[in-house]
This record gives structure tokens, C-alpha cells and sequence, in this order.
């Protein structure tokens, strides 16, 4: 029979929600390893210790974190784990609720609460680790996480509710990350947060994301560096120079628009209207040569009649974005929209999602047509069944499209770039053969 030990085996961290949420769970592993332990990420493999890393953010995020929770409570009741510890938004925001619903957890922690949890399995916050963090994504691409929550007041969102106000990373501690990065071998770094163009306001008294830009593309080593989650209302214009001038950095614009009513737009508390969100776009084109615009949209939102669905319809058709995502909305406690009645049915919210959908099948059919015969230069992610599967500059990680080149026909190594060029397209996937 096995003796337990004050120290735990082997601890599987599990990731549920965004990219932001892996940075968080890399951190924790980050720590844990520096604290000797046998850590694991998303794994099937046995181990005695769980740490669940929750999402929040709308129903079905919501559901899939308790589901989580639940399966492995059920675990720790039949003896099969030993500790179970849950962190994240879910955590943080619905703490108390959770930890009478559920006592089969021995503790909860919210979303800045990493060295109590360090210290619920006795290891120590090593300060000394920040900037050098293990990945667990494939080596060649890594998030980096340039701030921690959002100062904008969205009638729908609940993230300053589990994240706080906006918190800028110092830029040294970046430049020290993507510094390390590039050592050890990644190309692609991502910059994400909640709303990247109020990076340094904070620190630095201005909108400080060009300046560090500016200062990742002199790292070595690193080849693509992608923005993600930028807010359009008082848009910094600036950005846009930056891409236009810096090689390295991805002609692709992560640019989250929500409607194109006014009168939505309005109740969303977005401070925006639609023709300023058109001249922004437009703008950016203008600017940026071969930008990739991906946006996403929330069908549903309260009160939204069928004129103003059908106007972001309209919108939709008229603008052409490269990539498009929807979410139909989802009624959060504690914002300024719960106070609104959720009158749009479940039914017509998934209707009306899957006619955005439809119309953006469409554009990137079309799209990805008029790409036949070019030559593109592609990053290579993995390889599944019989092709490798990669990228361009214009698609990011899981969210967009892939280029696949035959296996049988074709050789090329994980994580390396090629030239493809490109000689069949369907509606969100690229084929082609390296030249």
C-alpha cells in the first residue's frame, strides 16, 4: 500500500475558457514546477491533485466550468483524487455560491489569488520566475498577456467583475517574456487582454501599445506578433502606423464591434455608432495593406428588434470582414444590461446568429476563392490524418482559418514557416502544396 506524502504526486492543472485563462494556468504550472512538483496540463494521465481553472463569461462557459467541477468533485468523493482546488472567473465571481453548492472542493480562489492557492500546496511565489513562463502550447507560438482587466463600462460584459479595473504590465517585464520566448523557439507571439489599445494608460499616461511594439519587433527570433481584442471606440491610430511600418507585425486586426444599431450600440454602452465603426475600418485598410479584420457581433441583445438585426445584417454584407464571430447574448447578473428585460427568445437568438453566419460563409468562400493561385507564406501548427495543417499572417490560433498541404506529397516540420501556394479553398479551409 502507498504512502501519501505532505507532498502530492502529481497536480493536473485544467484550462477551461480563453486564451486569457491559459496565460493564468501557465503561470500556476510555471510556479509549481519552479516548487518541484510533477505538474500536468489537460491531461488524461493520473494524478492525485486538480486545479481547475474556470471561465465565467456567459452561460454556456459558465455551465461547462460546474459540469468540470462536478466531475471531478464526484472523483474526490470516490477516493480516485485526493485535492481539488478551483480558480478562474467562475471562482471569483460566485464564490460563495460555490463553496456551499459544492463542499467536495477544498478551496476556491479568485482571479488574482494565485499565491494563496501557492501556498494551499505549500510552495512559495517565486517572484524571480515572472517573465520566464513555460508554455503549453505548441513551442513556436505563446500568449503573452500585456494587462489584467478592463475600465470599460459594456452593458452586457461581466469581465470588470471577475478581473478588475485595468492593470498595464510594466513594459521591461514584456520585453523580458518575449525575450525568453524567442530562446526558446517560438516565432508567433500573441498579445492579448481584455482591451489591448488602453495598454499604459496606467503606467505610462498614454496609449503606450505602438511604443511596445515598436520594442518586440527588435527581439531576435520572434517573426509574427499578432494583436488580439482591440476596442473601437477612440481607436488609437496611430497602431496602425506601427503595423503599417513594422514587417513582424501580422496584418491581422482583432477588432470586437458587437452591433451596427445605433440604438444597440447605444444600450450596449459602447460609445461608438456604426459610421464611426465604418470609418474606422475603412481607415484601417487604408492603412494597413492586406489587413485581415476579424470581428465578432452579439445577436440577441435586449430589446433588439428585427429592423436593427437586419441593419447588422446590412453591415455585415456591406463591410466584407475576413473573419467573423457571434455570440448570441447571454443574460449576466450585476451588469447594467440585467436590468434590461431579455426579450429576444432562445430560438430566434440562435436563428439570428446562424443567419451572420451564413451571410459570412459567403464572403469567405468568396474570399478564400480569390486566394487560389497565390503563393502565401504559412506557419505550420500540427499535423492531422494525412495533411499539415497551418496558418497564414491573416489567421490566428483555433479562431480562423488553416492551410492544409498533403502529408503524402508534401514534407514540412512542426513549427517551421513555408511558402504554399494555393490551389483549392472551401469556405474556411485553404489547400495547396509547398513550393
Amino acid at each position: 500500500m502507498k504512502t501519501k506524502t505532505l507532498r502530492p504526486d502529481k497536480v493536473n492543472v485544467i484550462t477551461l475558457g480563453c486564451s486569457k485563462n491559459l496565460v493564468d494556468s501557465e503561470n500556476i504550472i510555471t510556479q509549481l514546477e519552479a516548487n518541484d512538483y510533477d505538474v500536468i496540463h489537460d491531461s488524461e494521465e493520473d494524478a492525485n491533485v486538480i486545479i481547475i481553472n474556470t471561465c465565467g463569461f456567459i452561460d454556456l462557459a459558465k455551465e461547462e466550468s460546474i459540469n468540470t467541477i462536478l466531475q471531478y468533485a464526484t472523483l474526490k468523493t470516490e477516493g480516485k483524487i485526493d485535492k481539488l482546488y478551483v480558480t478562474g472567473c467562475l471562482s471569483q465571481r460566485y464564490k460563495d455560491n460555490l463553496e456551499e453548492e459544492i463542499p467536495e472542493v477544498d478551496a476556491f480562489f479568485g482571479t488574482l489569488e494565485m499565491p494563496a492557492l501557492l501556498a494551499k500546496l505549500n510552495a512559495d511565489y517565486k517572484h524571480d520566475l515572472i517573465g520566464e513562463r513555460s508554455i503549453t502550447t505548441p513551442q513556436h507560438y505563446a500568449f503573452v498577456k500585456i494587462a489584467e482587466g478592463c475600465n470599460r463600462t459594456c452593458s452586457f460584459c461581466a469581465i470588470p467583475l471577475m478581473r478588475g479595473k485595468h492593470v498595464s504590465r510594466p513594459m521591461e517585464s514584456l520585453i523580458k517574456e518575449a525575450k525568453h520566448f524567442a530562446s526558446i523557439g517560438v516565432k508567433e507571439i500573441i498579445l492579448i487582454s481584455q482591451e489591448l489599445t488602453y495598454y499604459g494608460l496606467d503606467l505610462y499616461k498614454k496609449r503606450a501599445l505602438p511604443d511596445l511594439l515598436d520594442e518586440l519587433c527588435n527581439i531576435d527570433g520572434i517573426e509574427w506578433i499578432r494583436l488580439h481584442y482591440t476596442y473601437p471606440s477612440k481607436f488609437p491610430r496611430e497602431l496602425l502606423e506601427v503595423m503599417a511600418r513594422q514587417p513582424k507585425i501580422c496584418n491581422y486586426l482583432d477588432i470586437p464591434l458587437q452591433h451596427a444599431s445605433d440604438t444597440v450600440l447605444e444600450r450596449m454602452r459602447r460609445q461608438t455608432t456604426c459610421q464611426e465603426q465604418r470609418e474606422l475600418i475603412e481607415y484601417a485598410r487604408a492603412t494597413v495593406p492586406n489587413l485581415a479584420v476579424r470581428t465578432t457581433f452579439i445577436v440577441g441583445f435586449p430589446g433588439e428588434t428585427a429592423e436593427e438585426f437586419q441593419e447588422l445584417c446590412d453591415f455585415v454584407e456591406e463591410m466584407q470582414f475576413d473573419r467573423v464571430g457571434v455570440f448570441q447574448y447571454s443574460h449576466e447578473e450585476d451588469t447594467t444590461g440585467y436590468l434590461l428585460a431579455d426579450s429576444v427568445s432562445p430560438d430566434e437568438k440562435t436563428e439570428r446568429a446562424n443567419r451572420i453566419m451564413e451571410i459570412q460563409q459567403s464572403i469567405s468562400w468568396q474570399s478564400n476563392q480569390n486566394l487560389i493561385g497565390q503563393t502565401l507564406k504559412v506557419l505550420f501548427d500540427r499535423k492531422e490524418g494525412d495533411y499539415f495543417v497551418g496558418r497564414t499572417e491573416y489567421d490566428s490560433v483555433e479562431v480562423d482559418n488553416e492551410v492544409l498541404v498533403s502529408a503524402k506529397d508534401n514534407y514540412v516540420r512542426i513549427g517551421d514557416f513555408a511558402m504554399v501556394e494555393i490551389t483549392d479553398a472551401e469556405d474556411y479551409d485553404l489547400y495547396g502544396h509547398v513550393v
